[in-house]
């Protein structure tokens, strides 16, 4: 009887221990979408996105927990706060639109947990760097393309008008740092809240300066206003917008009045039309795939790329970072932080990832194509 009982409590032991090691090797993902709010279309394909990911990362289960925080800075860091918290997530992937994303990184920096980001933005200090991965491309890389296609097109004078937050401001920076090296002047330079429903005092200051051309920084459905006023006052230039614009909402609210817009994207948007010898032909392809039999022809958008792309950064450094540690712990963060950092050449669906700790974007030229808004489509400028 003594014998049978200690055999019981022995194999009751090792159940446990088992059940315990097998929860530790479970991931837990925390994911924070702007699915309502200003920044809706953006987020929507994002979670959208997250449904169709595989149940593993690296051969491990894993598990996603995807909040909406609204487009509303407070609302995301009370997202971040639980997940990391409460739920005792491993990495954070958030968010939709800059400054929420950069809000959350706030929580990721002070409990010291890595995050990628599906907004771009600007430079880090050595403090937030890090522990911030972005899958959007980064501002200068996108400016440098506009830049180009402006200088091939003669323009010399420009009009920014762009978002009064961390996104406009990335970009206004990138932008008119590359700009001047090519000898193009801004000569009117506004700002608007993504809220707006009013731009008319931007734009009457925009056509005073007369530009050959305007470069709204703004994204999803907003960044049509200041196109469609400048075109309601007269103005008679070329636009061009950022890779922020790039989901069929955009075209939907904008219609007519977007038509011939110039801008930069990811090569995700445009897969079909890429040569089959280009890095991200394959994986955007694979992607597009997936989405489109789940939400129908034609409902890509380069947003649940980057959600994507986060999955296949992770996938890349959880095996390496479950070497060094178990899931759950602050050691498997620091693991998977470095296990990031350290990803070399993967190809994804908006370009090619080589992350170095001074470069937490790690995506290069053979990130962006050009593209042009005709007949209510997008076409890939050669």
């Amino acid at each position: 009887m003594k014998l049978a009982t200690t055999l019981a409590g022995l194999t009751l032991g090792l159940t446990l221990g088992f059940a315990l090691t097998t929860a530790q090797a479970e991931i837990t993902v925390g994911v924070s979408v702007s699915a309502t709010g200003p920044a809706a279309s953006l987020g929507i394909p994002e979670k959208n996105t997250f449904a169709l990911l595989p149940q593993t990362l690296g051969g491990e289960k894993v598990k996603y927990i995807v909040l909406d925080d609204a487009t509303d800075t407070t609302m995301a860091v009370k997202n971040a706060r639980k997940m990391v918290g409460e739920d005792k997530v491993d990495v954070l992937i958030a968010s939709s639109a800059t400054p929420t994303s950069m809000a959350i990184l706030e929580v990721a920096v002070e409990t010291k947990t890595p995050q990628i980001l599906m907004a771009p933005i600007p430079p880090l200090d050595d403090v937030k760097r890090p522990w911030a991965f972005q899958t959007p491309q980064g501002f200068p890389v996108m400016a440098n393309a506009i830049v180009e296609h402006m200088a091939a097109g003669g323009v010399k004078t420009v009009g920014f008008i762009g978002y009064a937050d961390p996104y406009g401001e990335g970009w206004l920076k990138s932008f008119q740092a590359i700009a001047e090296q090519k000898g193009i002047k801004l000569v009117a330079i506004e700002r608007y809240q993504r809220t707006d429903i009013s731009v008319t005092g931007q734009a009457l200051k925009i056509l005073s300066a007369n530009p050959d051309a305007v470069l709204v920084a703004g994204s999803g459905t907003p960044a049509v206003l200041p196109q469609a006023t400048l075109l309601e006052r007269g103005y008679k230039g070329k636009f061009y917008q950022t890779h922020g614009i790039a989901n069929r909402d955009f075209l939907r609210v904008g219609g007519k009045t977007v038509e011939g817009t110039v801008f930069p994207v990811g090569p995700m948007l445009l897969a079909e039309q890429l040569p089959d010898s280009h890095p991200s032909k394959r994986p955007a392809m694979e992607y597009i795939k997936a989405y489109e039999a789940a939400h129908g022809v034609n409902s890509r958008s380069t947003f649940g790329g980057h959600g994507w792309d986060a999955y296949l950064l992770l996938n890349r450094a959880v095996p390496v970072a479950l070497k060094k540690a178990k899931a759950g712990t602050a050691e498997f963060r620091l693991a998977l932080r470095d296990a990031l950092e350290a990803v070399k050449e993967l190809p994804a669906t908006h370009g090619v990832f080589t992350m170095s700790a001074k470069d937490h974007n790690g995506l290069d030229g053979r990130a962006v194509v050009m593209a042009r808004i005709e007949n209510g489509d997008w076409k890939l400028i050669k």
